[in-house]
This record gives C-alpha cells, structure tokens and sequence, in this order.
C-alpha cells in the first residue's frame, strides 16, 4: 500500500503530526497577534491606514499566467493559463479576504507574514494554507527587526515546524512597529492625555482671596464657590467684596482636547505608513484630489502595489508554483473602478418609469 501512496497523502501525514501538532497549528484559542500590534492598532490613524490597504488587496482576484518571448515586440508577453485552485480558496475554512486582509495586517506591522502549507496535490504542491500569525514566529538565525532573509528555522508557540511547509512572505520596507514605535508611542500618550482630559470639568474662572485679606478655611473656599456658582445661573451681575478678586482661566475645549498636537502625530503615522494623509480623512490644506479614479490610484501606488507585490511574487516562487508560472493581482477593476454591466435582457429603448401612468 505504501507503494502507491501519492505525494498528497505523504504530506497531509507530516504535516498532521511531529512538530507541526506540538506547536499547535490550527489550535486557535493559543493565537494572538501580540502587544505591538494590539497597541499599534488603537492609534485611529495607523487602523485606518491597515485597513484602507487590506481592504483593496483583500478585494482583489488572483490570476495565473506564464510568460513567453514575443520576438517581434522584444518583450516577455503574459499568457493566462487555469489557475489552481487554491487562487480561489486559499484556506478552505475561511475566504481570501479574510487571508489576504491579515496577511496585509502583519506585513505592514511587522514586516513579514507567514501561511502554513496545510496540504498538497498530487505533483507535491500546496493545495491549501492557513495564516500563522507573525507575532508568534521566531527564528534562531534571523533576531534582528529586519530579516535580511527567509530563515533557515521557524519557531511558532515555541515549538519548532519545518521550514518547507512554511511561506515566508518579507516585506521590502521594516515593520512600521519597528521602524516607528516612537511616533506611535507619542500619539498613544498623546491619545491617553485627550482622556484624561476629558474626563475632567474645565472650570472658567477661580476666586482668589486677596492678600492681607482674612484666611479662609477649605470649607469656606468650597462654599463661596457654590455660591458665587449658583449665583451665575440665575444672575448675570456679579457682586464680589474686595477680598475676593475674580480671575478668568484662559484654558478652552479645543487647547484641553490637544487637537493640534492629535493632527499632528496622526500626520506623522500617515507619513510613517506611506498612506497619502488626505485618504485618511486628515486636513492637508489646498491639496484635494479631482476624482475617485484619482484617489484609488493613489491608493494602490502610494500604499497597496508594494504589498501586493511582496504577495504575489512569493506566491510565485518554485516553492507554491511550477517553475515559469506566476500569479499577480487583478487590479483592473480596482483602478477603473467597479462598472455596473448592461443587462442583456433590457429593451433597448424602454419608456421612462411614469408614476401614476395608466399603462
């Protein structure tokens, strides 16, 4: 029996057990997408931007194509061919936009991303993956923030799993937080500061006891305040002995509530994620886009095509596909926008719809 065992039933057996199972692979009460990520997300501008890029790569198609040599053009030209069908369905148990918008999620934050192979066709390649969340990857030869490579070792729940049943995805720019864990650091405190001081009254004035004036006791001060509180509500006259000299606080809503300073760090994450500030519903002055077609194009060319590259070309390598087949995203109608297609079966000169008519 052994004999006729095909590639496919070979891998579904590793990939079941050894260090796979012991690392608990699909065990998802165990997952987490950790403390950076978690802190990172909680910043409006940098959940904004993660989610403006995986909603436009985790809406896109994939498509497989290989390349031949036009000698006329002198150019390598695309020739689509069927694709596997994995491109539809990459893990069987969820969708691709569920899969592709998280693997965006942790290339953009971390820097990196990985998919588990969970099983394979008959000629040995992955028929079907689930994500491995980035945060519980580790790896003894690649320690730094950046990995210069793909590792030789992968670690996940600190148990070991073989490197061939993993797809490294590395991502050509540092993990944001690595690269800027101080700016979002800033505009969490920042962030926490608006709380607090929300979450205390403004007062609009003190009363202050003149010197060489009589003292007057805590109790004293908190019942001439009540008073003078009261008194404001149903009088617009104020009546003060000379002891007691009233002085206007200059604090307003806009200066407690540091808006100034919250546009600022949400400019600063806007420029540390590469996502155009305008997309994010931030104040850029004169700068305004024409058109919608405008703006997703500046979506896609400012922040989605170099994660949609890192995706597809790894997608590519001769580890998921036959050496000369690639894949790539079907962004047409992303940048020209969705177009409602013309029912076949509308008459060509219909009448206009006449409420009320007889007919």
């Amino acid at each position: 029996m052994g004999i006729f065992a095909t590639p496919k039933n070979k891998a579904l057996a590793a990939a079941g057990g050894g260090s796979a199972s012991s690392a608990m692979i699909g065990e998802y009460f165990t997952y987490t997408q950790g403390e950076l990520f978690n802190r990172a997300m909680s910043v409006p501008a940098y959940s904004r931007a993660v989610g403006l890029i995986s909603s436009v790569i985790g809406s896109m198609k994939f498509e497989m194509y290989n390349e031949i040599w036009n000698e006329q053009t002198r150019e390598m030209e695309c020739r689509y061919i069927a694709p596997r069908s994995w491109l539809r369905r990459i893990n069987p148990a969820t969708t691709n936009n569920f899969m592709l918008s998280w693997t965006v999620a942790d290339l953009v934050t971390f820097g990196r991303a990985f998919w588990f192979i969970s099983s394979r066709t008959n000629d040995g390649y992955p028929a079907s993956f689930s994500r491995l969340p980035a945060a519980m990857i580790t790896s003894t030869d690649q320690t730094q923030n950046i990995w210069f490579s793909k590792a030789s070792n992968l670690y996940f729940n600190g148990a070991e799993i073989p490197v061939e049943d993993v797809v490294q995805f590395l991502s050509g720019s540092e993990g944001v937080v690595y690269a800027s864990q101080r700016t979002i650091n800033t505009a969490i405190k920042l962030d926490e500061a608006v709380f607090r001081n929300a979450s205390s009254a403004i007062p609009s004035g003190i009363l202050q006891v003149q010197p060489n004036s009589e003292s007057m006791s805590a109790s004293d001060l908190q019942e001439l305040a009540a008073t003078f509180n009261e008194a404001r509500m149903t009088q617009t006259i104020a009546a003060l002995s000379p002891e007691v000299h009233y002085q206007e606080l200059m604090t307003s809503p806009d200066k407690m509530m540091l808006v100034q300073s919250s546009e600022f760090m949400q400019m600063q994450i806007s420029r540390a994620i590469g996502v155009p500030a305008y997309l994010l519903n931030l104040s850029v002055g004169s700068y305004a886009y024409t058109n919608s077609q405008e703006a997703r194009q500046d979506v896609w060319t400012f922040a989605a095509k170099n994660v949609a590259e890192c995706i597809s070309q790894t997608l590519s390598m001769n580890q998921i596909l036959p050496n000369g087949t690639f894949v790539k995203f079907d962004i047409s109608d992303f940048v020209d926008g969705d177009i409602m297609p013309e029912r076949s079966d509308m008459p060509q000169n219909a009448p206009a719809n006449n409420v009320g008519s007889d007919a």
